[in-house]
């Protein structure tokens, strides 16, 4: 082979080392910039990412506060409430006994009914009768009843008026059995009245002579009924008989309750005095009505103080 020709092959193998390094570098050069391409694309992925994990907090932050405004408004309390008063009115005192029970009670006074004063007649009445028969040189026969009607309504500061009459009956008949100077007391169920009654009856000895009196307390619903009856044998006329007092005070009574639930439409006549009223609705009743009068209101008196 001539020197030329050597030449030449030498040239060729150096061009085709030169093409091969400068491939080679190209190839090298393709790879990093695939690979600084894929960078941006990684970091692309991982702000999508980032930015997909901040949504997902806040959105998982709105969810948690929707779940606690959620859990907040569940857990705010509702306004009390309390259960409706069942009546919401009272008969007039003096009408609540029938002038046949008025005749039998008070013989001589059946007429001479006298009203209580009261600002809220319709949580608060009474009425109160005398009478003197006298008999001439014999002495007399004296009697003195009272009624007394107390409503109360519902208050969510201080209950329903069911609860509140339950309270106001149970000072009643407490404050009757402690009557000072009270002798031979008896303290006596009285069934077939309203909700809950008693008969309180006891002697109380006074100047004018021995006093047999007799209250009887009864609930019905949201009312109170007190009724007083005394009677005394004046002037050497004989002492009443306790025991017939007590039975005509309970008869007394029971049409007192009835005229209650008459008044307020739920029953007529003596027998509504003997039945109890559905349970009241539920009702939201705002602070500030009338019960603050009735709860307010002092127990009243017995009859021998007044008497």
């Amino acid at each position: 082979m001539s020197e030329g020709t050597m030449q030449r092959a030498a040239q060729r193998d150096d061009r085709d080392d030169m093409r091969d390094r400068r491939d080679r570098r190209a190839g090298r050069l393709r790879r990093v910039l695939v690979c600084a391409a894929a960078v941006p694309m990684v970091f692309v992925a991982a702000g999508c990412s980032s930015d997909s994990g901040s949504d997902g907090s806040g959105s998982g932050s709105a969810g948690q506060s929707a779940s606690a405004d959620s859990s907040g408004k569940g857990s705010t309390s509702a306004s009390p409430t309390v259960q409706a008063a069942r009546y919401h009115k009272l008969p007039k005192a003096c009408d609540t006994l029938s002038n046949k029970t008025l005749g039998e009670l008070i013989p001589k006074g059946s007429k001479s009914g006298k009203e209580g004063t009261s600002d809220d007649v319709d949580s608060r009445a009474s009425c109160s009768w005398n009478s003197l028969d006298s008999n001439g040189v014999k002495g007399s026969q004296f009697r003195w009843l009272n009624v007394s009607l107390l409503r109360f309504d519902s208050d969510v500061s201080r209950g329903s008026g069911e609860s509140q009459a339950k309270a106001y009956y149970t000072k009643q008949v407490q404050g009757a059995q402690g009557v000072s100077g009270a002798k031979s007391s008896q303290s006596v169920p009285v069934s077939g009245v309203g909700n809950e009654a008693m008969a309180v009856r006891y002697d109380l000895k006074k100047k004018e002579g021995t006093f047999k009196q007799t209250t009887v307390v009864a609930r019905v619903e949201n009312v109170v009924v007190t009724l007083d009856y005394n009677g005394a044998g004046l002037a050497g006329e004989k002492t009443p008989d306790a025991t017939a007092l007590t039975k005509d005070a309970q008869k007394a009574v029971k049409e007192v309750v009835a005229a209650v639930t008459s008044a307020n439409g739920t029953g007529s006549g003596s027998d509504a005095g003997t039945t109890k009223p559905s349970p009241s609705k539920s009702a939201s009743k705002p602070a500030g009505g009338s019960s603050s009068k009735t709860a307010s209101a002092s127990p009243s008196k017995s009859a021998s103080k007044k008497s």
